[in-house]
């Protein structure tokens, strides 16, 4: 007696019930091993301070404190609002930040679970092995070290937040109870997708995404024709098509690279966009390879453009990348989940992997959602094996503990800047970035010595910028040797005369008795920024050190009116009043 098969493509169609577990405690022991295993893996860096471009972030500054309408700007408002929760919880203490990249990562996991089993039902997988697989899959994306830098990294939420309502949304368009979705249905599909958008603008692609789906699982393509089928669900892309054209307006200055501080857009100036796209042809192909073997994961990839379509073999990875795709359409019934799966590996990775220009052609972080295509391929060739259920749950789970060691270790490089650094020098020695960010991370350290061999390093491989020759200064005079602090703070000096550096002068003339120099530098630093306050607290310290105790009051006064919580301002001024009372 013949099975019938579902038609996911029938407006009639509906989620089958999963068959009754013998073990109905099976699922939630999962969940609670996963979660386990999961703290683990990320556990050394619960507690790790602000790293690399979390420094520069708004919960890294001052104005932290600010309320949340300072936060919610034109750039990822739902992003932004999850850092302001975290600043509410803490200002320093970094952990609840990890613990929300954790939550946030283990709950795409969990749409990513329901996506997965979606669409091993619409591949007609045996059902006794749906679960398995489609647990498998969840499990290789929650613990796949190429994971961790959207995770262990806190700026990297804006990956997970992102790829989190995204996988949400294509889990609510997948899992809907017909072919023809609901306006409810359809809301939800659209507010977690409007979600996505907001906190990377990357998700603008879902829409693509959703009509590959549309068109790749309609089971009536040779009778009714897919483009029936879709028009089915013309609500959803009539709102998607309107949402679009927003996202287009509100993100155009992004998109030309206005509001990137440099970094991409249409307005780069390194290269331009087709040879952004030759690059990225060697790109995609380099990721596949890091889902395989991830023993490169890099924060700062080495990896040169092509300016031609020739230069670094470009065209050969063009040719393979359409070789597969080609492949992916042509076994498309005997394959259906591995071609599918490339092919939303492709839509995912489009926006950064395409012909919008970004400085930095290749990071770990933006496989973090493609990954999933990827999973599909895997579980497509591995529900293959002619291996029992049990021999094969046993295997998947090695795998499953391997990944998760692999994440463990991806995890410690990531818990401290000096390891960090270390790690990306290592792989990536002609990166500027590299020996100076490790330069820096030495000196935060004290270790002096160290921090200046890096800096050496760092102007070796360019033209010193003001902030190398800052760094480099207050290292020298962190190893008691004045005259070549003062000598790259001079050359910091007359190449960005800001007030910052004019008062690290006066704190290297002041640490040698050089009052006079020291007040000279002062005067440049108010003259060129007259509401820093730093300026006023060394001179408040040089008046103290003068027994000057009223004009000391004078000055830290000054530094407090600007900022209430200028370091030392309290605490030295407090010494100045009852200096000025005593006559001591």
């Amino acid at each position: 007696m013949k099975t019938k098969k579902p038609n996911p493509g029938a407006a009639e169609s509906q989620i089958a019930s999963p068959p009754a577990s013998p073990m109905p405690w099976m699922p939630w022991a999962v969940a609670a091993a996963a979660l386990v295993v999961l703290l683990w893996a990320y556990g050394p860096v619960m507690h790790s301070v602000f790293l690399f471009d979390d420094t520069k972030q708004m919960f890294a500054l001052p104005s932290a404190t600010e309320p949340l309408g300072s936060w919610l700007g034109q750039v990822r408002p739902a992003l932004m609002f999850t850092y302001w929760v975290n600043t509410l919880i803490s200002l320093e203490d970094t952990t609840s930040y990890h613990v929300f990249n954790l939550l946030i990562h283990a709950l795409t996991a969990l749409f990513v679970w329901l996506a997965l089993r979606r669409l091993l039902e619409w591949a007609e997988v045996e059902e006794s092995r749906r679960a398995p697989f489609a647990a498998f899959g969840a499990l290789l994306f929650l613990f796949h070290p190429l994971q961790t830098e959207s995770v262990a990294y806190i700026s990297g939420r804006s990956e997970s937040l992102c790829g989190m309502f995204a996988a949400a949304s294509f889990a609510a368009f997948v899992c809907r109870r017909a072919a023809a979705i609901s306006w409810g249905t359809t809301l939800l599909v659209v507010a977690l997708f409007g979600a996505a958008v907001l906190s990377k603008e990357q998700a603008v692609v879902l829409p693509v995404l959703f009509l590959l789906t549309d068109l790749w699982w309609n089971q009536a393509w040779n009778k009714e024709g897919a483009l029936r089928a879709t028009l089915a669900n013309w609500k959803l892309y009539a709102l998607l098509l309107a949402g679009a054209a927003m996202g287009v307006w509100r993100f155009w200055e992004l998109i030309l690279g206005r509001n990137t501080g440099g970094s991409a857009g249409f307005s780069l100036k390194d290269f331009t966009w087709y040879q952004y796209l030759f690059t990225e042809f060697r790109a995609i192909v380099t990721y596949v390879i890091n889902f395989l073997f991830p023993a490169q994961l890099n924060v700062d990839w080495t990896f040169p453009i092509s300016h031609t379509i020739f230069e670094y073999g470009a065209i050969v990875y063009l040719v393979l990348l359409v070789a597969l795709a080609a492949a992916a359409w042509w076994f498309r019934k005997s394959f259906p989940l591995a071609g599918y799966g490339y092919l939303l590996f492709l839509v995912l990775l489009s926006p950064t992997s395409s012909i919008l220009p970004i400085q930095d052609p290749i990071a770990d972080r933006r496989m973090y959602l493609p990954s999933v295509g990827l999973i599909l391929v895997a579980i497509d060739l591995l529900r293959r094996l002619q291996l029992e259920r049990k021999a094969l749950i046993a295997c998947g789970a090695v795998l499953l503990l391997v990944a998760a060691a692999a994440t463990h270790a991806r995890a410690e490089v990531w818990s401290e800047p000096v390891s960090l650094w270390q790690d990306t020098e290592r792989k990536s020695p002609e990166k500027v970035r590299a020996h100076f960010q490790l330069g820096f991370a030495y000196f935060e350290q004290g270790r002096f010595d160290l921090a200046v061999t890096e800096f050496e390093k760092t102007a070796s491989l360019r033209p010193p910028t003001a902030d190398l020759l800052l760094d480099w200064g207050l290292a020298y005079d962190g190893l008691h040797q004045p005259e070549l602090a003062l000598a790259k703070l001079r050359e910091a000096a007359k190449l960005e005369p800001s007030a910052q550096v004019y008062t690290q002068l006066a704190k290297v003339y002041a640490g040698s008795e050089r009052w006079p120099e020291a007040l000279d530098a002062l005067a440049s630093a108010e003259k060129a920024d007259p509401r820093y306050p730093i300026t006023y607290v060394f001179r408040g310290k040089i008046f103290l050190k003068s027994n000057r105790a009223a004009d000391a009051i004078a000055e830290y006064q000054k530094a407090l009116a600007i900022d209430p919580r200028v370091q030392d301002g309290q605490h030295d001024l407090a010494i100045a009043q009852a200096m000025l009372r005593t006559g001591k």
